[in-house]
């Protein structure tokens, strides 16, 4: 995510390394750098040019202390402003009343569909919600039956008049059931065109009007840059949306999107959408995106995202056996599951500060995991809890029932054995074991 962004911004800061302090001649060259590496990210020319005014003012006005590098002060000011130039604080959505309707447009192939099965399980998971879908694209082949089975995935009934063309009346209906069955949160899931024309706009305002939502989302597609800038200001101006969900923004490189729409059309990014899994949904931190554009990771996300999977009554079972020295290779196995549930690997690693751009040109495959699954799948239950009997004939067939090769199998053994050893020092509460178990481990 934004790769390229990150790259131009470093090599920007570059020019004021060495630098005793910050001038206009020397602010000036970093600038007009920074404003080179906007322009690349797609952003307009007339926020680029605003934004880098403001650093300007902003760092010509700045008493750098002595403690502190003029490159260091630079990068906190372009921090302060990229948080404020997409929206300063996190803003949550409006599904207060009897019940919340959430209404959601954009573009056809935006994915709105996809956001809208994912908002009713984070709705559903996060805030205890009864949910109601509402297929509400009339046009689009297998657009009704797309949304049945993400309805179906994440357990939440979807309503449907099948051979209806009327979304305004589909709609409506939809909440009179709502409000009978107690449904406490309506999502209207809308047709979408290739291009904004004028029948979209009418039928998509028809349907505001009539349902009346406590919020109206914009979807759109965050790798389409400056074209995603202009939709959402034709969208805004004719429909006054609440806020905007950034989806496939694990795909974009560049960051357009993300740093101009709020300029643009006033109203803040709520939610940004990255993969396909229904829990790919994130909150939209202005401050934690700007900590990733400058590098700085965004560890408090990943904690975040640790803490949805973490399982207190799981996590107490387990140290209990790590302790005791019980860790098997089924409990092995789980933590994988737990890992996977988290996300994209090579996106949760780029959280940690200074590992993202370690791992800029590594290929991490999310299916890393694959071949050790096989593996402690391929064992009898006795084997996974009882390691210690896999002898070599056992090993032959446990490599066979995978797919994979003796040497594998080995290889994870001994990776279990001796992640085991460490584990059970941290478990017990010995730090300094622990790093002594682990320098042994390099040793080896």
């Amino acid at each position: 995510m934004f790769e390229n962004l990150i790259d131009r911004l470093e090599s920007s800061f570059k020019l004021l390394k060495g630098e005793g302090k910050i001038t206009e001649i020397n602010v000036a060259e970093t600038l007009k750098d920074v404003r080179k590496a906007l322009l690349d990210a797609d952003v307009s020319y007339k926020i680029a040019k605003t934004f880098c005014d403001d650093v300007k003012n902003i760092a010509l006005g700045q008493d750098v202390l002595k403690s502190v590098k003029p490159s260091q002060m630079m990068i906190k000011i372009v921090h302060d402003e990229l948080t404020k130039l997409m929206g300063s604080e996190a803003q949550d959505i409006n599904i207060k009343g009897n019940p919340g309707i959430v209404l959601v447009a954009g573009l056809q192939g935006s994915g709105k569909t996809t956001f809208s099965g994912k908002l009713a399980l984070n709705c559903k998971t996060k805030r205890n919600l009864k949910v109601l879908l509402v297929a509400g694209d009339v046009y689009r082949p297998a657009a009704i039956d797309q949304l049945k089975v993400l309805g179906s995935q994440i357990g939440v009934e979807v309503y449907t008049e099948e051979g209806s063309k009327d979304p305004v009346s589909i709609a409506k209906n939809a909440i009179t059931k709502a409000k009978s069955e107690g449904f406490q949160l309506v999502i209207v899931d809308t047709a979408g065109r290739l291009a904004v024309d004028e029948q979209m706009m009418n039928e998509i305002a028809a349907i505001k009007e009539s349902i009346n939502p406590t919020e109206t989302l914009f979807v759109v597609d965050s790798m389409t840059g400056q074209d995603a800038v202009e939709t959402a200001k034709a969208f805004n101006d004719r429909l006054d949306f609440d806020g905007v969900v950034l989806t496939k923004l694990d795909g974009d490189t560049r960051g357009g999107a993300a740093l101009s729409i709020k300029a643009v059309v006033n109203k803040p990014i709520k939610f940004a959408s990255s993969g396909e899994k229904m829990e790919a949904l994130d909150v939209f931190h202005p401050k934690r995106i700007a900590d990733r554009i400058l590098g700085m990771g965004d560890v408090v996300s990943l904690v975040e995202k640790a803490q949805e999977h973490f399982d207190e009554e799981k996590a107490k079972k387990l140290q209990k056996k790590l302790i005791k020295d019980q860790f098997t290779l089924s409990d092995f196995y789980d933590q994988i599951q737990q890992i996977k549930k988290m996300g994209n690997i090579k996106d949760l690693a780029s959280m940690l500060p200074g590992v993202g751009k370690a791992l800029r040109d590594v290929d991490i495959d999310n299916n890393a995991f694959k071949s050790v699954e096989a593996i402690i799948l391929s064992m009898t239950l006795e084997e996974r809890n009882n390691p210690q009997i896999i002898n070599g004939s056992r090993r032959r067939r446990i490599a066979l029932g995978s797919g994979t090769k003796i040497e594998e199998v080995n290889r994870l053994l001994k990776q279990f054995e001796d992640t085991r050893k460490v584990m059970k020092q941290v478990a017990g509460g010995g730090a300094k074991n622990a790093l002594r178990a682990m320098k042994g481990l390099r040793r080896r």
